[in-house]
Parts: structure tokens; sequence; C-alpha cells
């Protein structure tokens, strides 16, 4: 203080004013500034009230503007050490900051260091200070709040925004929403999209880092989690409401969020996905999100199948994670009161089985019925277990009063979807049943037949007490069948006599159409293995009803009256009573029956026993009549001589038509219920002479073999088969089993000479059934069983000793025996062999050699052998060829690259059917025998179509390396190529399709015969040169970054310009213009249609060629040939005359050929 006093003293006796003022104003604005300092330390302490630290704040935000530059200056830096020192954690004192800032950025200039700076500059330099420093994770919330209010640059915006975000990983989980908030307030000022990609990327780090945790903690079994599971949930949930919050003020942030999936779903993960349906929920954005996952769903499964398929893409690149399983995750996530979620997920489930459910979907299969009960369920149980609220309830009955006028399909989907509703809600059941009752009596079809599967739902789930458990009835249940244990609820008596009240109402079904009837029939058998107690209800019902079609009088053919099965509308004749259905019912309904024996459970045991023991005989006496009288019925008791009438178009011949399936049927069922009650398992002597009577019947094994297929063909199609075991997944295996065991046995032991002597029409028919029945059973299985496989061909009953080695031996024996038999029937003459049955083969050896991996050695065996046979194979049997090579291109795919396989292919039948120059001999070659005159064409179609499937992948993975580089930009600024080294994607690329230019090449220079073949070919030709463009267009791209261009992708410059781009046209042309006199012009006018789309891509890429080698500086278009000018303005002279020439040179064809016949052929120049 002495020696300010001293100072302004001397200056005083100077007579410096000037100086005097200048010192006592810097003076006054140190004491302020001092000021500034103790209010600011003050406030930060702690020790007063925030009301009181508030006020202060605020006077000084109001004095600020009044400091001059040195001081600001000087108070920033005191911010900008104080934050680096972590001395702001309270950030009360860091509202002053902005305050500051604006002022010194207003000023003119300020001192720094030994110079001057502007205010401007000054205000950057101290922000790059403070934000190149560290930073207390507890001042990370109060920094980017205060960021808010500073003016900032775009680059200053954007190094504010990657410090704040590379914080994120330093702050506790708790403090993340708070953090995300601010930067979504901050995100006004601009950088919305780094601030949504940083907050997305922070969240997708944590969860692949807790599913890493989780993996190891499960391989160690150890539950260890860095970051709880629930709580991070928690997190990401509030996370999402700030972000759609933010998005519903600001729909540029929206716009941004959602263009940044649009380019790549590579990006996507299971919180991005929670966030898109979160944000799916305002309105605007509702058909952008769903559009934007389903083309994400679709792309995911396209290039997920597209990889699984490719040996070259698994090398060159990882798998991605599929967006479905990120949905299914997010499903799993949503658990954690993300109910912001849940509504989009709904949402969601509905769109894509509105988009792909009824129609076939992107790859060409309907969705199945049992996925939307399973959606429908999960949708209900979540309405169950989430509210109970009477409004849900109320919703669902609505629902119920709709049910007769849905389809048949969609009623059984969502009655098997409410089940565990009806457990819950009494008032449901009762509305249900209500509805049910109503639909009964319904004018339409539908709604009748959809009120006997509610009854009958009912009375499989409502068990009455007594009844056997499931397990005892050997019936899995499905988690869309959950049993509903009433009798733990209600009285049991109740439950009974409601059982007892529906049977009542579907006995009136019997009355009904013949639809309504069979629903019943094929009902009655599960409900009675279900709730057991209802069978003497249940048969007395089928027995009184089988009893109206039977003639009791023993003396009397036939035993069943069929005219009462049908009925007569005017003019047409429609069956009633469908007898076959009612009597199968019955039969496995009694058989069922006989083979339970129940304990005793009561008092009135002996009651029950007594009255099954009664119908139970009754049914058998009339079993036993109707068998012995059938057997002695003839066709004429039918009414069904050999002079009956069949015509469809007629009543008489309908009605004969329906007595011959019922007849049919009668006999079909009786045969089966015989079967099963002789218990032929047991091999006694009498059983065997009876089974080889059966077996030495060709037309019984023919039809047994059809039966078979049908059911496996119904499984394939369908999931389970008609019949009582139809639906249970155990049974329909064990029979797959069987069949497989039996079919393999048939075609592998019984040798033609043995099987109908002399008639190997009859033997080849059983033996391509066999065939046709082991090709659907593998099928079917790798579909429907896809892990029992190995089972389906061993003889152990469970796959619990089968390590992966004694898997594929398994396999591969079947393999071999099918190789055997393959190659004795190839190793006979032409005349004997069997197309159909040698193509069937083949496509077993193709079903089975998919469970081989790829990297074991019997996959590489499998591929040598099936190489050898192509080589060594020379039957000309075309639809054999197609087969044969369409197995070694499947095999070779999941191996190595099959190019090199295309071009020796392309060669042969450039070989075989010769050259488009009829001067010209191609030289004699041959690696592929199976490649002749007869096969050549459709090895063409065959390689063409591989043709396509290898540009797919080229151009995906050209796609994939474009996106690569995008984001390399992105985020680097520049790409760089380093000189000498190609990038393996680029490598294979080019290799790929140099190669192909060159097997095409072969083609076009090919006399393939004119047609579909030759537009394919055009075609193929064209979509070469198409992504030969888009490779270019991409290394523009690379040179415009500073890149260089790789010396193979000149090499493949110089290949694309020979005679497939230029002579090769020209040649078909010239081709195509010889064949006008002997082709039709319409004919001829399809066939070339193709080819100015072919020059216009060539012209295309020459144009992008033009481009590439001025960003490159290396003269590209040297190796290209010039192209023909051409002027598409029609001129009517020059039309005219070349109409007159053409009507002179056809006038004179027949003398031209006259002459050329008599003269000596020239000498033809040979090409190799």
């Amino acid at each position: 203080m002495k020696a300010d006093v001293d100072k302004i003293v001397s200056l005083s006796d100077k007579d410096s004013i000037p100086e005097l003022q200048k010192y006592l104003s810097s003076l006054m604005d140190d004491q302020e500034t001092s000021a500034v300092q103790h209010c600011i330390t003050l406030c930060e302490s702690g020790d007063l009230q925030t009301e009181v630290a508030a006020d202060i704040i605020g006077l000084l935000m109001l004095e600020t503007h009044l400091l001059p530059g040195p001081s600001l200056a000087q108070l920033a830096n005191l911010f900008v050490e104080a934050i680096k020192m972590g001395k702001m954690r309270s950030g009360k004192s860091l509202e002053l900051f902005p305050t500051v800032l604006t002022a010194l950025a207003a000023c003119e200039a300020v001192e720094y260091g030994k110079g001057e700076l502007s205010g401007e500059e000054f205000k950057k330099q101290l922000i790059n200070s403070l934000c190149s420093s560290r930073w207390d994770p507890q001042c990370v919330i109060h920094l980017t709040t205060m960021f808010r209010d500073v003016p900032l640059s775009p680059e200053e915006l954007q190094f504010v925004v990657e410090k704040v975000l590379r914080m994120f990983s330093k702050l506790d989980l708790q403090e993340v929403p708070p953090l995300v908030y601010q930067l979504l307030l901050l995100s006004a000022k601009g950088c919305k999209k780094q601030i949504l990609d940083g907050i997305v990327s922070y969240f997708k780090a944590q969860d692949l880092c807790l599913e890493e945790e989780q993996k190891r903690g499960q391989s160690l079994d150890l539950e260890f989690e860095s970051v709880p599971q629930d709580q991070l949930r928690h997190v990401e949930g509030t996370a999402i409401l700030h972000i759609v919050f933010a998005i519903r003020l600001d729909h540029e942030l929206g716009r941004e969020f959602l263009k940044t999936f649009k380019t790549s779903y590579a990006d996507m993960c299971p919180f991005s996905v929670a966030l898109l349906l979160s944000i799916a929920r305002i309105q605007r954005y509702e058909e952008q999100v769903f559009d934007l996952l389903k083309g994400a769903v679709i792309k995911s499964f396209k290039d997920e199948q597209l990889q699984q398929g490719s040996k070259i893409i698994q090398d060159l690149l990882p798998q991605h994670r599929c967006v479905s399983q990120m949905i299914l995750d997010t499903v799993q996530n949503s658990v954690f009161g993300w109910d912001h979620v849940t509504q989009g997920l709904v949402q969601l489930g509905f769109f894509l089985m509105d988009n792909f459910g009824p129609k076939p979907g992107p790859f060409g299969k309907p969705m199945h019925e049992p996925l939307r009960g399973e959606i429908l369920e999960q949708v209900l149980n979540r309405l169950v277990t989430k509210t109970a609220s009477p409004v849900t309830h109320y919703l669902v009955i609505e629902t119920f009063d709709q049910l007769s006028y849905l389809p048949l399909t969609t009623v059984q989907g969502l009655l098997k979807a409410v089940q565990p509703l009806l457990k819950v809600s009494m008032s449901l059941k009762d509305a249900l049943i209500l509805v049910l009752r109503k639909s009964m009596f319904s004018s339409q079809l539908d709604g009748r037949k959809s009120a006997v599967t509610g009854f009958l739902l009912l009375l499989k789930n409502f068990k009455v007490l007594g009844s056997l458990a499931s397990s005892q009835c050997s019936q899995s249940i499905s988690s869309s069948q959950v049993q509903v244990d009433v009798h733990s609820r209600y009285n049991s008596a109740a439950n009974e006599a409601f059982c007892l009240e529906i049977l009542s109402s579907l006995r009136r079904c019997l009355g009904q159409q013949a639809d309504v009837r069979l629903m019943l029939y094929e009902g009655f058998y599960d409900v009675l293995r279900r709730n057991s107690q209802l069978s003497g209800s249940i048969m007395q019902t089928l027995l009184s009803q089988l009893k109206r079609y039977y003639e009791p009088d023993q003396d009397l053919l036939p035993p069943v009256k069929l005219e009462p099965c049908i009925t007569a509308h005017g003019d047409q004749v429609y069956l009633l009573e469908p007898l076959a259905h009612l009597l199968s019912c019955t039969i496995h309904c009694l058989l069922w029956l006989q083979n339970m024996h129940r304990p005793a459970t009561g008092e009135d045991s002996d009651e029950e026993e007594e009255e099954e023991e009664g119908y139970q005989s009754e049914l058998v006496t009339v079993l036993e009549s109707m068998t012995r009288r059938m057997i002695k019925s003839e066709l004429e008791d039918f009414e069904l001589d050999k002079s009956a009438e069949f015509s469809m178009g007629s009543s008489v011949g309908v009605k004969n038509n329906i007595y011959a399936v019922l007849v049919m049927g009668v006999y079909e069922i009786l045969i089966e219920y015989n079967f099963s009650k002789a218990n032929y398992k047991d091999s006694t002597q009498s059983r065997e002479e009876a089974l080889s009577v059966l077996r030495s019947s060709g037309e019984f094994v023919r039809y047994s073999l059809s039966v078979a297929i049908q059911k496996i063909q119904q499984l394939e199609e369908t999931g389970h088969t008609d019949g009582p075991d139809g639906m249970n997944a155990d049974k329909i295996f064990r029979f797959l089993c069987d069949m497989t065991s039996v079919l393999m046995w048939r075609y592998t032991n019984i040798p033609s000479v043995v099987e109908d002597a002399g008639k190997k029409e009859k033997r080849t028919t059983l033996s391509q059934l066999c065939l046709e029945g082991l090709l659907r059973i593998f099928t079917t299985c790798q579909q429907r069983f896809p892990d029992r496989m190995a089972q389906l061909l061993s003889t152990m009953e469970s796959e619990e000793d089968l390590d992966e080695g004694n898997v594929t031996q398994i396999n591969f024996f079947y393999i071999r025996q099918f190789q055997r038999v393959l190659f004795a029937q190839l190793s006979g003459e032409q005349d004997e062999f069997n197309s159909k049955e040698a193509q069937l083969i083949v496509c077993i050896l193709g079903v089975l050699s998919r469970q081989l991996k790829p990297s074991s050695q019997e996959f590489v065996q499998m591929i040598t052998w099936t190489v050898k046979l192509c080589k060594e194979t020379s039957f000309e049997d075309s639809p054999f060829a197609k087969g044969l090579l369409s197995l070694l291109f499947s095999l070779h795919v999941l191996y190595k690259s099959p190019v090199s396989l295309l071009l020796e292919l392309c060669q042969d039948i450039h070989s075989q059917l010769g050259d488009i120059d009829p001067d010209v001999e191609v030289e004699k070659q041959s690696h592929f025998a199976i490649v002749n005159t007869k096969t050549a064409s459709t090895v063409a179609m065959l390689v063409l179509s591989q043709v396509d499937r290898l540009l797919d992948e080229v151009d995906w993975l050209i796609a994939k390396k474009k996106s690569q580089t995008a984001s390399e930009k992105t985020g680097n600024g520049e790409t760089t190529q380093n000189a000498g080294h190609q990038d393996p994607i680029e490598k294979m690329v080019t290799l790929q399709l140099g190669t192909l230019l060159t097997a095409l090449n072969e083609l076009v220079q090919t006399s393939l015969p004119p047609g579909t073949c030759t537009i394919t070919l055009l075609r193929a030709m064209g979509r070469t040169y198409t992504i030969l463009t888009t490779l270019v267009k991409y290394y523009i791209q690379v040179c415009s970054n500073h890149g260089t261009l790789p010396s193979r992708f000149e090499k493949l410059v110089k290949l694309s310009s020979g005679e497939t781009s230029s002579g090769g046209t020209d040649d078909k042309k010239k081709k195509k213009k010889n064949e006008t006199n002997t082709t039709a012009s319409a004919k001829l006018l399809r066939e070339t249609k193709t080819i100015p789309d072919l020059i216009f891509n060539i012209e295309l890429y020459e144009k992008y060629l033009i481009t590439l080698s001025k960003k490159s500086k290396v003269n590209l278009m040297q190796y290209m040939k010039l192209s023909t000018s051409r002027d598409f303005r029609i001129k009517t002279a020059t039309l005219e005359a070349a109409l007159q020439d053409q009507d002179d040179s056809q006038q004179t064809t027949a003398s031209q050929e006259d002459q050329e016949e008599s003269q000596e052929p020239k000498q033809k120049k040979r090409r190799k």
C-alpha cells in the first residue's frame, strides 16, 4: 500500500498528469479485479448460501463489461487455471466465465506475452488451452453447461465437443445422463451428428464391455461385472428419454440421427435400435424409422447370406452382428423399465408382419403362423404383467367380438396367444365363451369353425381333476400352449360341469357342414389326451355319431351307409359327413384309451371302469364286424362298378367320386386299426408270413411309399402332419428316423433282379420313390431339426454320446454310400443310365454335404470326388450335368473362389460349340468331360448364373470398400494408400473381375444358340461393365484423396479393352445380321434388345475412365479402342435405301446358296 502511495506522490511532483491518470486507473482496475477474484473464491468455497452466491455472480455479470481488457484477460486466465487445478467443482462461479469471454472477445487488443492479440484471438487461445488440459471429472457437467453460453466458432465448438465426449469414460455411470442432457442442449450451436454419434458410441462400447465380461464370467463360472447390468440399462433408458425429448424440440437433430443410419446399418447397436424405436413414437418420424429398420433387417439378412455362402468374403471381412439379433437384445433390455421402447417394439413387430406375413417375404418364404402367435403372446403377456388396468382386458374382449369375422388362421393364433390371460381373468374367459357360442350359429362358415377351435382349446387347457399328467400323454407342450390349472383356483365340480357344457355345445357341430365336423374330429384326440376324464363323454359322442352310418344287420353288405354322408343343393352334390375322419378319430381315441392303464383314484372308479369297458367293447365289436364285411364287399355293393361315371362335370360323377373317396378312406383306417391292434412289432411266424405277403405286392409297397412321402412333404411345408401325433415334435422326428432306416434299407439291399423280375420299370419307380423320400427327409430335418441331423443318421436314441468327430463320420458314411451308388450307375452304359435317379442322388449328396465343415478333410474329399466325376463323366444328359455341376459350385464357393473353374468351363464350351466366326477353328480341349455338344448350352446357362452370383459378391465388396473409405475420410480428413501395397479387398476384386472378363470373352467368341443363352450372356457382360464403372468411381474417390492406382487395376483396364468390349459386340451384331434371313424378325428383335444396353454400359465405363485418367495422371485410355460414333436420329432416305437393299439381298439368297454349295470350303483359321 505504501508503495502505491509513493508512486502517486512521485507522479504528482513531476506534473505528469496523463501518466498519473493512467496509473490511478490501473490501480482501480487491479482493485476491482482483486475484488472479483475474492468473490469467485468465496462462491466456490461453499460457505455462502446458494441464493447469496447467485446474487453475487449476477451482480458481477452486470459489472464485468465495464472492466478493461487487461483485467478481463486476467480474470479469464484465473478461470482457466482454476479449472485446470480442479477448483471449480461446485460450478457456481462458472456462470460468470461466459460473460468474461464475451466481453474479452469484444476488445480490440489484449496483451499476450510480449505482443498483442485481438480479443477474439485471445479467446480462442484460452479455449484451446482449456480443452487441451486435464479436467476434473466433477467439473465436466458444469463446463459443458458453461459452454452453452459462450460464443463459439464451428471449429471451437467441435474442439469442445470432442473434449466432452472423451470425458464420458471417466465419469461415474450415474453422471452420464445429466451430461447427455447438457450436450444435447449444446447441440443447438451445431455438431449435432458428432454429439449423437459420440453418445451412441459410448453406450455401444459399454454394452460390448458388459457382454465380454459376461462371456468371460460364464467361462470361468464367475459373476463379475464392473458395471452392473441393471444400472447400465437404467442409465441407457434415461439417456434415451433425454435424446427423444431433445429431438421433439429440435427436428434438425432428429434428421441428423436418421441420416446416420440410412447410409450404413453396420453402425447400429442395441442402444441405437432402442433409441430409434423410441423416436418412432414421434409421429413425423414413425414411418421413416420403421422403413429404416425394415431396410436394415433385409440388408442384414442378405449380407449374412452372402457372407455365409462365400469363402472369399469370409476371409476378407469379419462377420457383423445381425440387426435381428440387435432387435432381440433390445427386447431383452426393455424389461429394465424401458416402457418408451416397448411400444415401438410392438409396432415394429406388427409392421414386419404386415410387410412379410401374408405375401412372400424378401427370400421367397412367407412368415409362419406360429411366429405371429408368438408375437401376439409376447404382446398380451406384457399387457398382463405390466398393468392391472381393466382397460387392457376390455381391449382384448373387444377383439373377441370380431372373432367370427377374422380368418380362421388368425383366430387360431390369437386364441393360442390369449391362453395366459384366461388363467388370470374369469371375466375374460366368460366373455370368450359367450362369443364362441354366438359364433357357433354364425352365417359364415369360418365363424363356426372359429367357435370349434375356441371350444377345443378350452377343453384341452381346463383340466378336470383326475386327468392324466401331460407326461403320461407323451405330449410336449410349447410355450405358446401354456396349460391352465383351473382346478387350483376354481371348484373341481364346477370345472367339470363347465367342460361338459362345452361338449354339449360341440355336439351341435355334428349337424353342420363337413369342414366343421372335420375340425371337431381332428381336435377330439388331443382333448382326450390332455383331459382324459372327459373320455366317457367324448367316446359316447363319437360312438353315437358312428352308429348313424353303420349297418347293424350282420348279413347286409356293405357295413356302412354312404347315402347319409352326402347332401344335395339343386344340381350340386356335397360331402356332408367325412366318414373316414370320424372313423379315424374314433379308432385313435379307442387305441389310446386301451394303451393307458390308470390306477383307481376314487370310490366311483369301478363304475367308471365298467362304463368304459361297455363302450369300448361295443366299439370293438362294431369295428370287427365292419372289417369282416368290408373284406367281403365288392365295388358293386357301393354302387361303384367299373361302368360307373366319374366325371366331375355331372352330379352323378361328383357323387361317385365322393363315394370312392369315402370307401377308400374307410379301407385305409380299418387297415391301420387292424395292423396297430395286431402289434406286428412282435416277430412271430404268423405275423412274418402276413408281412411277407404285403412286401411281395409291388403295388402295395409303392402305395405305402407314396403315402409316407406325402406325410414328409406336408411336414416339410407346414412343420406338422395330419393324424394323432402330427403336432408332437418328438414323435415326428422318430417317424423321420424310422423312415430313413426303412428307405435306406429298401434302396440299398433289394436288387432289381430280386424285386419285380422282368419289370425294370417298376423297380426303377420304387427306387426313385425311396430316393425322393430320403431327399425330403434330409431336407426337412435340416429345416425343422437342424441340431438332430446326426441323430437321424445314426442308430442312437440321443445325442449325448455324439462328439463332433463322430457326427462328421456318421454323415460322411452316408455320403460315401450314395457316392458308390452314383458311381455304379455312371460305370454302366448310357442306355442303362437312369437320369432321374442319378439327379436325386446328386441332390441328396448336396444336402448331406452341407453338414460338413468346409475346413474338414471330409469336405475336401467331397470336392475332390465331385471334380473327378465332372472331369471323367461324358454322358450326354443335360439335367444330370446341370445337377452335378450345381453340386460342384455349391461346394467350391465354400472352399475357394470358383472363378478359375468358370474359366475352364467357358473354354470347354467354346471348344464344343465352336467359334462365331465360321473361318476360325477352335483348338480342341476338354477340362471337364461332362461338357459336350449336348450339354454345352445347359452348362453355359449354369455358368452365367454363377457369373451373376460372383458379380454380386464383387459389387458388395466394392460397396463395403467405398463405405470404409468414406468413414476413414470423415475420421482422418483423408485416405492414404501405401505405394506398392494393394488393399486385400481391392486385390481380390481386381483378380475376380480379370478372370471373369477372360471367361466372358470365351463365351462371347462362342457360337451359342440364339435365344435365352445369348441374351443372358449379353446381360452378364452389361452388368460386368456396370461393376467396372463402379470400381472406376471408387478409384476416382481414392485419387481425389491423394491415393494412387495399383498396377493390377491398370492390367484390368487393359483386359477390359479387348474383344469383349468392342470386337465381341460387333461380332454378335454381325451374327444377328446374318441370321436375319432364317430367323423371324420379332424373335430377332427380342434377342437384340440387350445390345444397346451393353453398348451404353461400355461407353459409360469409358467416360469415367477418362475422368480417372485425369485424376490419377495415368493414361488409362491408351488401352481402349475408340468407340463408334452413333447418331440415333432417323434419316428417312437412308432407311428407305436400306430396306430396298434388304429386299434385293433376300431375292438373291437362293442363287448364292447354290453357288456356295458347289465351291470348295475356305481354309479355316485356328483359334487357341
